[in-house]
């Protein structure tokens, strides 16, 4: 081998080196970038919530900010009423007025949720937003897509229901309390003449 081609062959090495250390740079930098993604809280108009998960959206693919503002959520639950024997399902906010916004937090990113119309704030000072806790987030994320479902029924006390199911399926019952966070009553039902007080589930009566 001649000393002008060990020469090139090491200028070939050492290219080599470089477009490898490169390629290790930017991997470095893209995950440093990635670990920056954190979860914030947003402070919106009541009732604007999901107006402003659509407008920021939207602001995101505008301005070409995919890369820094990643998954926008409005923590629902779904929330079943009976009434009139017949179920009706409805999605109710967990958190009025808050909207979640997984983002990498910078002076950009920051201009683009905070001036979307509907928002008011960040959850922290005004300058500097607090991220949230993952484990909080989870919680959150967890309680919006499970499958169990409030029920609430339009009953007070001193309604009449009827039984529907259990030991005392067909009879009346007259309301004392009713415990709504639990979708639970208490009612007095007729046995031999004597009130008996008897708790009951809200699936097992059907007001009259």
């Amino acid at each position: 081998m001649t000393k002008k081609e060990k020469s090139m062959e090491e200028e070939l090495n050492e290219d080599k080196q470089l477009e490898a250390e490169e390629v290790q740079a930017k991997e470095e930098a893209k995950q440093a970038k990635k670990n920056q993604k954190r979860w914030y809280i947003v402070h919106t108009y009541s009732g604007h919530e999901n107006k402003v998960k659509v407008n920021l959206e939207k602001r995101i693919e505008y301005m070409n900010m995919g890369e820094k503002i990643f998954r926008i959520e409005v923590p629902q639950k779904t929330v079943t009423q009976m009434k009139g024997g017949k179920k009706q399902e409805r999605e109710e906010k967990i958190f009025p007025g808050y909207v979640l916004v997984e983002m990498i937090m910078d002076e950009d990113s920051w201009y683009v949720v905070r001036h979307t119309a509907g928002v008011t704030k960040f959850v922290g000072s005004a300058k500097r937003p607090i991220p949230a806790r993952d484990s909080e987030i989870k919680k959150i994320i967890n309680r919006s897509t499970s499958t169990a479902q409030k029920i609430e029924l339009d009953v007070k006390a001193g309604d009449k229901v009827r039984i529907t199911s259990g030991p005392f399926a067909d009879f009346i019952a007259d309301i004392i309390e009713v415990y709504p966070d639990k979708s639970k009553l208490r009612a007095n039902v007729s046995i031999f003449g004597r009130e008996t007080p008897v708790e009951l589930e809200y699936k097992q009566i059907n007001k009259l």
